[in-house]
């Protein structure tokens, strides 16, 4: 799960009660890992508060500082025995240089291998790539050298994933990156949204959630200058195949291709779209009929909205019933 930072943790809190789920709900045994935050015990207190008031189990710290505590076997048994590993955001080459390549990273692929739902936000995110932005500016016009690269775990392959994407114009060095690196498939996440990716008939599928939208850059036929350009000078990068995904849609990483995609509402919004379309039925029954003015039908769709909230859930009220009830003044 790579979330683009700034997820909502005081409302519906919908992309980290997904990832509880996938957690195994209330038999969840998450692992934080808080490496790249500077308040790393206040970041684990927020988040064990909201992990276990959203139903998890069991929720433990996995703190290295350095590449020698990475190697602590505790730490280590902390991630094998979760059944979900969760990194916050914060400075991402400080995470990548203290946990790429030890005990504690190989523990987190493991994790992901064995099955256990792998998230991050923010710098999180970036280091489940096999590349990842080390630090760089922002802008909307690719140029030379704005921006570093460094390793990542490589949970996914030939991948380039940024953060905070549009909150923070980050559209240019993601395209430096492909530019001087067509191989990879670059991947920009924005705030309070999340890219899940899963497993299907052997394709890597990447399904969109959460209040933005996740920004895919296919450079596979791209046209550059990149080889030869110049100091900070803007970058040519022609033939990018651009997507730009809204919650609800899925693509395929494997093919690079977007799949057919049905919306799906909520229960709690489907019940207020049938509300509305009941109401407004009525209205155009009494409009027709010219029986009634605006005030009283304002009155009237009034009454039915209390009466629906105090009517037993399994017990509706006879259409016949309810129709003349209304239409008494």
């Amino acid at each position: 799960m790579i979330i683009g930072g700034a997820e909502d943790k005081l409302r519906k809190r919908t992309i980290l009660k997904e990832f509880v789920a996938a957690a195994g709900g209330s038999e969840a045994r998450i692992a934080v890992i808080p490496t790249a935050s500077s308040i790393g015990d206040e970041v684990v207190e927020l988040y064990d508060a909201l992990f276990r008031r959203l139903g998890a189990a069991e929720v433990r710290a996995c703190r290295p500082e350095s590449r020698d505590e990475a190697a602590d076997p505790d730490l280590v048994q902390v991630l094998d025995e979760a059944t979900g590993v969760f990194m916050t955001g914060g400075n991402q080459l400080k995470l990548s240089a203290i946990i790429c390549g030890t005990p504690i990273g190989d523990a987190v692929v493991r994790a992901h291998r064995r099955g256990a739902v792998v998230g991050g936000t923010s710098a999180g995110a970036s280091i489940q790539s096999s590349h990842m932005v080390a630090f760089g500016v922002g802008g909307a016009t690719p140029k030379q050298r704005m921006t570093q690269v460094a390793a990542g775990l490589g949970l996914l392959g030939t991948t380039v994933i940024d953060q905070h994407f549009d909150q923070r114009n980050r559209y240019g060095r993601l395209l430096m990156i492909v530019a001087q690196s067509p191989q990879l498939l670059g991947i920009g996440v924005d705030e309070d949204t999340c890219a899940t990716v899963t497993v299907e008939d052997e394709h890597e599928v990447l399904r969109v959630s959460g209040r933005g939208a996740v920004t895919i850059l296919d450079p596979a036929r791209l046209v550059t200058n990149a080889y030869d350009a110049k100091r900070s000078t803007p970058l040519l990068a022609s033939g990018v195949v651009l997507h730009v995904l809204p919650t609800g849609t899925s693509y395929d990483l494997t093919t690079r291709a977007l799949l057919p995609h049905t919306f799906e509402s909520s229960a709690e919004d489907a019940a207020e779209l049938a509300e509305a379309q009941a109401d407004l039925r009525l209205m155009a029954q009494d409009i027709a009929a010219g029986d009634a003015g605006p005030a009283v039908l304002r009155r009237r769709l009034a009454r039915k909205r209390r009466a629906r909230k105090t009517e037993p859930p399994d017990g509706p009220t006879d259409p016949a019933t309810d129709r003349q009830d209304g239409d008494s003044r």
